[in-house]
């Protein structure tokens, strides 16, 4: 009897640890998303700025030439059907399904942030693509609309991807998950230069705003759940305390 209670000690002991560390955990990764957004801000900025661009230019079209050198024909193959996956008939036929998942789950925290982070990410991506007004690289060997910066796919990629991962999954298996997840968002970003459809820094500030926002959204919903939770347990014991006491003041009046 003693070893059951003290093994049942121990657990809540475990879980109110557990409990506690959520919110940090949760501010960590919010956090480690608005840095990826103010990288892709800074990134954006270099771009737009035609005095700076120049220079990223430079690397851009090294990185471009070096792309065009390694070429091999089954890696174009996996880097065509990696763009067709992650392209709107594909990425959106997924995220419907994923949405009627998260639904049939009753999640309804992780649905209002899926659809917020899908719906963010998707307007983004045409104002930002008409302010810089950028050319895509010349030679292309799969068919391309709209302007170069940022990479419509690496955004996709890394919402779909990595939304997914914060929607469905939590604890240690988020973990596991989002490391296939990010290795996914990498390989499409990659794939569009290896294609010459986009410059090196198009699909790099795609894939910090893609990621930045996965991130941020769903952590911004649930640690303003958690605020609001212990706003409400904060009051509970207050108004029960003012119930004994004015029980209490009463008693001893009689």
């Amino acid at each position: 009897m003693l070893v059951e209670q003290l093994a049942r000690g121990r657990q809540q002991v475990v879980t109110a640890r557990i409990v506690e560390s959520l919110p940090v955990l949760r501010r960590r990764v919010m956090l480690t998303g608005l840095v990826l957004l103010a990288l892709a801000v800074i990134l954006t900025a270099v771009v737009a700025v035609s005095s700076i661009r120049s220079g990223v230019q430079r690397v851009d079209n090294w990185w471009n030439r070096l792309m065009i050198d390694i070429r091999w024909a089954p890696l174009v193959d996996v880097s065509k059907w990696l763009s067709t996956l992650f392209g709107t008939a594909v990425d959106w036929p997924v995220r419907i399904a994923i949405t009627v998942v998260i639904a049939l789950r009753r999640h309804w925290l992780a649905l209002g942030a899926w659809a917020v982070t899908v719906a963010i990410s998707e307007l983004c991506i045409g104002p930002i693509k008409i302010f810089i007004d950028r050319p895509r690289p010349t030679g292309s060997l799969i068919a391309t609309s709209g302007t170069s910066y940022p990479s419509g796919h690496a955004i996709a990629s890394a919402v779909t991807a990595i939304g997914i991962v914060m929607a469905l999954t939590s604890g240690r298996r988020r973990l596991h998950w989002m490391i296939a997840a990010v290795i996914i968002a990498a390989a499409v970003a990659l794939s569009r230069t290896y294609l010459s459809a986009h410059w090196l820094t198009d699909v790099l500030g795609g894939s910090l705003i893609g990621a930045g926002l996965a991130l941020t959204i769903p952590e911004a919903f649930e640690l303003t759940r958690d605020r609001l939770s212990r706003g409400s347990v904060i009051e509970d014991p207050a108004t029960s305390t003012a119930a004994d006491t004015s029980s209490g003041t009463s008693e001893s009046g009689t």
